[in-house]
């Protein structure tokens, strides 16, 4: 049994029989005229408990439609709205092929204009020639899923470090059948009323076969039109030039635990602690991380819970007075 499904299983045994040894403790305490220990104990107890339960087996569970707008000075034409899924981990615990069509079926109901998948479709850390048939099947599937996604412009993708390990080739090739635009360092030209735009992927930085190059992937834009960086990782987003309208990255999980006072524990990448979650503007730059829908490492989510994301892409107000209609 992997560790995640482990821990899962010993999470299971303590929500079941966590309430009978605390009952038994208490039982003895009371026994022993320790009132107000063995009441103070079970409030404890049950708080923990509760907290528990939520974190490895409610939270995990759900899903959230997180809606965005970003007003960028460097983003030309009409508004345009982004569906953004990443992280799906299938084969991890919580995330079946199920799932993931539930999770195609929700973004289908927010309409968007484009939708972009922004890497670690695969769950687990092994690569694909040491799992079982089934579990390489299961992810596979998982990826061949976002075939049913619908979006005017088109869904574009670009590969996350769990996809390197597992085996970027047959992921990618997985994209490619579900009609996913897998960006791998190139840029492509979206044409669309009101003015065209760019979307630039960026490789993994795990990937066996290569590097992630923010000036060799911007230098396929070949006119002025308004540019959207993908990348896996926030790390890339310190190369990204101010030409760029919107970055958009996933891998952090926005901690996945994020704890009162005490915040975010775990960090994803040297620089997912600067840009751990949600929107950042740095220098006129916008940068938006997302905390995607699966779990890595540990089965449980705490304040960080599953989402996909509508991101409302806009003219800053100084733009789009100087380039609307007269």
């Amino acid at each position: 049994m992997a560790g995640p499904d482990a821990v899962l299983v010993m999470a299971w045994v303590g929500a079941f029989l966590g309430p009978f040894i605390c009952a038994l403790l208490i039982r003895r305490l009371l026994r022993g005229r320790r009132i107000i220990f063995a009441w103070s104990l079970a409030a404890v107890a049950a708080v923990g408990w509760i907290l528990g339960v939520w974190a490895f087996f409610v939270e995990p569970a759900t899903l959230t439609v997180r809606r965005v707008t970003v007003e960028s000075a460097k983003w030309r034409g009409p508004p345009l709205r982004i569906g953004i899924i990443s992280d799906t981990h299938v084969a991890a615990p919580h995330t079946d092929v199920a799932r993931i069509e539930r999770v195609v079926a929700r973004m289908n109901a927010e309409r968007p204009d484009i939708v972009m998948l922004l890497g670690d479709y695969a769950g687990g850390h092994e690569p694909a020639a040491v799992r079982a048939t089934p579990e390489r099947s299961e992810i596979l599937r998982g990826v061949e899923a976002f075939g049913a996604l619908e979006a005017p412009l088109g869904v574009h993708g670009v590969l996350g470090n769990h996809d390197s390990w597992f085996d970027d080739v047959a992921v990618s090739t997985a994209l490619t059948r579900a009609n996913v635009r897998v960006l791998e360092n190139r840029a492509e030209r979206i044409a669309r009323p009101g003015g065209a735009f760019w979307v630039a992927g960026l490789a993994d930085m795990h990937s066996p076969r290569q590097s992630p190059t923010v000036s060799g992937t911007l230098s396929d834009v070949s006119d002025a039109a308004s540019v959207i960086v993908l990348t896996h990782w926030p790390d890339p987003f310190v190369d990204v030039p101010d030409r760029v309208a919107l970055t958009l990255a996933g891998h952090t999980h926005c901690g996945q635990v994020n704890l009162p006072f005490l915040g975010r524990l775990v960090h994803a990448s040297r620089m997912s602690e600067r840009w751990a979650c949600g929107l950042y503007g740095e220098g006129g730059r916008k940068l938006f991380v997302t905390g995607g829908v699966g779990v890595s490492i540990l089965p449980v989510r705490f304040r960080a819970p599953p989402e996909i994301v509508i991101l409302t892409l806009r003219a800053a107000p100084a733009v789009a007075a100087r380039t609307a209609p007269r």
